[in-house]
């Protein structure tokens, strides 16, 4: 029987409509746009600055706190500026911009499509390569990776999960490096558990990816210690507590992180970028975003510089359908409307989902019916429609009494909800707000 999570979840059309295609190379845009604040905690500091000459793979901003990441110049070029430029949600952020000329890349970096197995590098060399690459959590989240394989005094790491799930409908981009990239995502795996001292790895992948976990099991058949977990398919089986509770049988409490039961969580995609920081000395500079939609005429998976415009990559898988009604950055559940195209693809960015007029407009919001169907959808045990309720009335104490916090910003609720209200907006409000409540009362 396929193992999964226990409390919640739905069952959302898969819609994987490009996990058939290869990964496509998009070629090096004319400018880029690399934001300096690609990771949670404190954005980069610049060492560049106009008129600069910069080669690919060059540090251009500086980790500025023990929760932040290197970003390294993805082209090679001219600085044209370093100033704040409108991100996905039409809000100014600080970026380097460069203007490309030619592509030539840092010495020491291997460009080698070789294979390297033989890991000589010293559990310290391993930290010390990841935080210099700026790597950070490639499904989205974005937690500086150095910090997550670093676990706080009195903590031990016992096992390593891996994140293959890709649960987001539309999105297949680690699906295709699973596929494509299996050899070099083994080494990344093994990489990881030397980093924190484990003998035992689990790669959970849902059993919609039955190709990508025979090439997986075939390699991992001869290597001790990494196995793989088919997992049944129900959505959000990729965050991080439902990974966890699914693959070991461990819950992690409420406010407590993975480490807690002994766990540390990474992306396939995460291993990937490991593997090429530590044996080929390549930073994160790039990346595999899916683009899709039902009206795109050519959707596919695109591997891409960082601080390419979104919109370089809607135009190679077609353009724009004249339907459409709205970009969203991500999947459909959890990713965001995007105002800004022009916009630059960053590490966090696994897809680009265009939804056309047919699929696109809300329908009205009525009034709840008390049917219960959000609380039953609720993959942490929450009460969507009370959260949705004191977040309307800024009610941030009780919010916080409620866990707010624990929500996992999924979108179960509002896709259950038969009345179609907008929880999920409302929840995220208000743990923004709770979240900067909490902060003020430990200044």
């Amino acid at each position: 029987m396929l193992k999964t999570f226990k409390i919640g979840g739905v069952h959302p059309p898969e819609n994987k409509l490009t996990s058939g295609g290869k990964i496509q190379k998009l070629p090096v845009p004319e400018q880029v746009i690399i934001p300096l604040g690609q990771h949670i905690g404190a954005p980069a500091t610049p060492v560049v600055q106009k008129g600069d000459t910069v080669k690919a793979g060059q540090l251009i901003g500086q980790a500025s706190g023990f929760v932040s990441a290197n970003v390294h110049s993805s082209v090679s070029g001219t600085v044209l500026a370093v100033e704040n430029r409108l991100d996905a949600a039409g809000l100014q952020k600080p970026c380097v911009v460069i203007k490309v000329e030619g592509d030539e890349w840092m010495e020491g970096i291997d460009r080698s499509e070789k294979i390297d197995h033989n890991i000589t590098a010293s559990q310290e060399e391993i930290l010390k390569a990841i935080t210099a690459a700026g790597i950070v959590g490639m499904g989205g989240a974005t937690f500086p990776t150095q910090v997550k394989l670093s676990p706080p005094p009195g903590s031990k790491a016992e096992i390593l999960i891996i994140n293959g799930v890709e649960c987001e409908p539309y999105l297949t981009a680690d699906h295709r490096i699973m596929l494509e990239r299996a050899e070099e995502i083994i080494i990344g795996v093994q990489i990881l558990m030397k980093a924190i001292d484990v003998k035992q790895a689990i790669i959970g992948i849902e059993n919609n990816k039955r190709d990508a976990i025979d090439r997986l099991t075939s390699i991992t058949s001869k290597v001790l210690g990494i196995e793989i977990c088919p997992l049944k398919v129900k959505y959000p089986q990729g965050g991080e507590k439902q990974l966890i509770k699914a693959t070991t049988g461990r819950a992690v409490p409420s406010g407590a992180l993975p480490i807690a039961v002994g766990a540390v969580v990474q992306n396939v995609g995460t291993a990937l970028a490991v593997y090429e920081a530590v044996m080929k000395h390549k930073p994160l500079m790039e990346r595999v975003v899916t683009v899709t939609g039902k009206s795109m005429n050519n959707p596919g998976n695109f591997l891409c510089r960082i601080g390419t415009p979104v919109s370089e990559l809607i135009n190679a898988a077609g353009g724009l359908p004249e339907d459409t009604a709205k970009v969203i950055g991500g999947g459909p559940m959890m990713g965001r409307t995007m105002a800004n195209i022009d916009s630059p693809v960053m590490k966090g960015t696994s897809g680009v989902l265009i939804i056309n007029e047919k699929e696109g407009p809300r329908k009205p919001s009525r009034n709840c019916i008390r049917c219960s169907k959000c609380v039953s959808a609720c993959p942490m045990g929450l009460e969507p429609y009370l959260l949705m309720t004191l977040s309307r009335h800024d009610l941030l104490e009780r919010l916080e009494a409620e866990k707010v916090m624990d929500c996992i910003e999924c979108g179960s609720c509002s896709y259950t909800c038969p009345a179609d209200r907008p929880l999920l907006d409302y929840i995220r409000l208000g743990k923004a707000r709770t979240g900067v409540m909490i902060r003020n009362r430990k200044k």
